[in-house]
């Protein structure tokens, strides 16, 4: 189960959302491009992950009969919204959702100092792809992969030969490294659990524009080490912008929810 229906047990799952979502300043929080019934799926992944973030760095606060943590989103006059919690009577060892509240609420008074948000990076220098160490080494094999990635390209790319897609991989690349170095906002930064290895990691995200130069079909996740960068998968739009979204609203034209 995941760790915040661990800790809390909330009476409305869809109307907690709503709550947040109309307490926050305003954001899309629909997919775009897949079809789902769960209610706002951006949101709920947001809110999950704000959370196991925020339990790995402590930053959780339980009092006697209460508990808080900061969502990391605000209101319209940017004050931090953090969600409320009271005792659970019905199970003493899991708290009970109670609402959210802005940090000037008098609920929030005994929790001084009141919890902080989360933080995905030391060095911000990360957040920025650096061109001098040069192209990204893909692994076109495990990208064009069948029963892995191929689902995750439009329809009409996945019935290709494996010749032609990575031709036309290696062209969106190219291209996606040139916007690059034109505009840096053009990569996105994105945190990621390796759900084997059970840890984050900060990565990248690159447009890759299969049809037309004014439209990304997919994105290319890239990873840093000392040395390099390298691409191994790629993910949706909506799942990219998912994972965006956990770091900040990306300010970018190409990744929209």
């Amino acid at each position: 189960m995941r760790p915040l229906f661990d800790f809390a047990y909330f009476p409305n799952w869809p109307q907690t959302l709503d709550e947040l979502d109309d307490l926050a300043q305003e954001e899309t929080w629909e997919y775009k491009h897949t079809p789902t019934r769960k209610p706002k799926p951006i949101l709920a992944s947001y809110f999950n992950y704000t959370f196991k973030r925020l339990l790995e760095e402590n930053k959780v606060v339980e009092q006697e009969d209460k508990a808080c943590f900061n969502t990391g989103l605000v209101t319209d006059n940017q004050e931090d919204i953090f969600a409320f919690f009271e005792q659970n009577r019905n199970n003493p060892s899991q708290w009970k959702f109670k609402q959210f509240l802005k940090e000037s609420d008098y609920l929030l008074r005994s929790f001084n100092p009141l919890p902080d948000r989360a933080s995905y990076f030391d060095d911000p220098t990360n957040l920025i792809y650096d061109i001098r160490l040069g192209h990204p080494r893909i692994d076109y094999d495990h990208i064009k992969n069948r029963t892995e990635n191929r689902n995750r390209f439009p329809q009409k790319y996945q019935s290709m030969n494996d010749h032609e897609l990575q031709v036309l991989l290696e062209g969106a690349v190219k291209l996606a490294i040139k916007r690059v170095m034109r505009n840096y906002k053009a990569a996105v930064p994105q945190f990621f659990w390796d759900r084997n290895a059970k840890v984050g990691e900060l990565q990248l995200l690159l447009p890759l524009c299969l049809s037309s130069p004014l439209k990304a079909d997919v994105a290319l996740v890239i990873n840093r080490t000392e040395y390099v960068y390298s691409g191994e998968t790629i993910l949706t739009l909506d799942m990219a912008y998912n994972n965006a979204r956990l770091l900040a609203k990306p300010d970018t034209e190409w990744l929209q929810p």
